[in-house]
């Protein structure tokens, strides 16, 4: 993917994720849930697999009832995860680690 693409791409996925942070606290579940979801697809065709373990995360906490700074935390997170810049295994790995403390 191009360094042009690859910006684009990014500021397309961080305005969403700071609408989904601005909106958080009084959202309805399932309407934050679709937003998520659409990240998910955009990072799965894109490659930003770092991203779909914390949309994961994201999703089992809203699924919980949790709101507030647990999922600020969690987007502040997705937000790294799709800046990052990797798509190995391992920066999967560590991202999916840092959701079970931060998401626990």
């Amino acid at each position: 993917m191009g360094n042009a693409r690859n910006w684009v791409l990014a500021s397309e996925l961080s305005h969403r994720i700071d609408s989904l942070d601005a909106r958080a606290a009084h959202a309805a579940t399932a309407d934050l849930a679709a937003d998520l979801d659409a990240i998910r697809r955009i990072a799965l065709a894109n490659g930003i697999t770092p991203a779909l373990p914390v949309v994961h995360a994201l999703e089992a906490a809203l699924a919980a009832g949790q709101r507030g700074p647990m999922i600020a935390g969690g987007l502040s997170l997705l937000r790294d995860a799709v800046g990052c810049g990797r798509d190995d295994a391992r920066t999967g790995a560590a991202f999916a680690a840092a959701c079970a403390i931060r998401l626990a």
